[in-house]
C-alpha cells in the first residue's frame, strides 16, 4: 500500500500546482491530446503568480552563469523564512532524504535549469552540501561557502540530482545526466517532487540512478485525493481510466460526447489550434 503524504497532497492543490477538470471538460494540451489533470510542480513555491516572478528573475540573471546562483538563492532563501507551503514542502523533502539516504555520501546537489532550482539551491544550503547549477547549454558552476565557480573535475563525487517533476526523464537523458559526467561526477540518485509515472524511472535505473519521488501520480494518490474531498467520484472516475490507459479513456469520452471536439473548434485560439492538431494527427482514430 501505497504512503501518501496528506500534507503534500493539500499543498499541491492549495497551491494549484495540481489541477483536475470538471468530469465533463479534459484538458487541451499543447501535444494535441486531452487529459484530467494539469501538473505545475513549480507553483509550490507559494503561488502561480509567485513563481512566475521567480522563473523571470531567472531569465533576467542566468546569462552570468557564476552570479546567476547566489541571486536566486537569496531570493529562494527570503521566500523559504515567509512561506508556509515552501517552507512545509521543502523541510519535507530535506527529511525525506535524511531518512533515505546516507548524508556523508552525497558529495553534491545539483539541479538543472530551471524549474529544478526551485528545490535544489535551497536543499543543498540546508544541508550544507556544494551545489551544482547545471545550465541548458550544459555548462555548470558549483556553489558552496567559498563563492561559485568553475569546477572541471568533481573527481568521482557522488551527486543528488533534485527535480521539480519527472515523466519520461528525458532532459536527464540529454542534459543532465551528461553534464555531470562531464566533470567527472558520479550521478547516483534523483528526487523529485512529482513523479508522472511515465518511465522516467526505469529510465534513470538504466543509467544507474535511484530515483525517489515525494509524490507519485497512481491510482493510490487519487484515491487520497478524493477521500480528502478535495475531488469528486465522477472525475476520480475519470482520473483512474486515464491512468489506466490514457488514449483509450480519452477516445471513450470524445466517442461519449461528441459535443466536445465541435465545441472546441468553435473556441479560442488556442484551444482551435489543439483540437485542429488532435484531428490533424488522428491522436484519437476518430476518422
Amino acid at each position: 500500500m501505497e504512503n501518501i503524504n496528506s500534507k503534500l497532497v493539500s499543498w499541491l492543490f492549495d497551491t494549484k500546482a495540481i489541477r483536475v477538470c470538471p468530469q465533463d471538460k479534459p484538458f487541451w494540451y499543447t501535444s494535441g491530446t486531452i487529459g484530467p489533470y494539469y501538473i505545475n510542480t513549480h507553483f509550490l513555491y507559494g503561488s502561480e503568480d509567485k513563481a512566475n516572478q521567480l522563473l523571470g528573475l531567472i531569465d533576467a540573471v542566468k546569462s552570468n552563469i557564476l552570479e546567476c546562483p547566489k541571486k536566486f538563492l537569496d531570493v529562494t532563501n527570503e521566500n523559504y523564512e515567509k512561506d508556509a507551503i515552501y517552507k512545509g514542502l521543502i523541510d519535507e523533502m530535506v527529511l525525506f532524504i535524511k531518512n533515505n539516504i546516507q548524508l556523508d555520501e552525497i558529495d553534491y546537489i545539483s539541479g538543472g535549469e530551471r524549474r529544478d532550482w526551485f528545490f535544489s539551491m535551497i536543499i543543498a544550503k540546508i544541508l550544507n552540501k556544494p551545489h551544482v547549477t547545471i545550465y541548458k547549454d550544459l555548462k555548470t558552476v558549483v556553489t558552496d561557502d567559498h563563492g561559485t565557480r568553475e569546477v572541471a573535475d568533481l573527481k568521482g563525487g557522488n551527486v543528488l540530482h533534485i527535480a521539480d517533476l519527472i515523466t519520461e526523464a528525458s532532459s536527464y537523458e540529454r542534459a543532465w545526466i551528461p553534464a555531470i559526467k562531464s566533470i567527472q561526477g558520479n550521478f547516483k540518485w534523483s528526487l523529485v517532487v512529482v513523479d508522472r509515472k511515465q518511465g522516467g524511472e526505469e529510465l534513470l535505473s538504466s543509467h544507474g540512478v535511484k530515483s525517489y519521488a515525494m509524490v507519485s501520480i497512481t491510482k493510490a494518490f487519487f484515491d487520497t485525493v478524493v477521500s480528502m474531498g478535495i475531488i469528486n467520484d465522477q472525475q476520480h472516475l475519470m482520473i483512474v481510466r486515464y491512468i489506466a490507459n490514457p488514449k483509450e479513456a480519452m477516445k471513450s469520452f470524445l466517442l461519449e460526447h461528441p459535443e466536445f471536439l465541435e465545441n472546441a473548434l468553435n473556441a479560442d485560439e488556442k484551444t482551435k489550434e489543439r483540437a485542429r492538431l488532435c484531428l490533424d494527427k488522428n491522436i484519437y482514430e476518430l476518422k
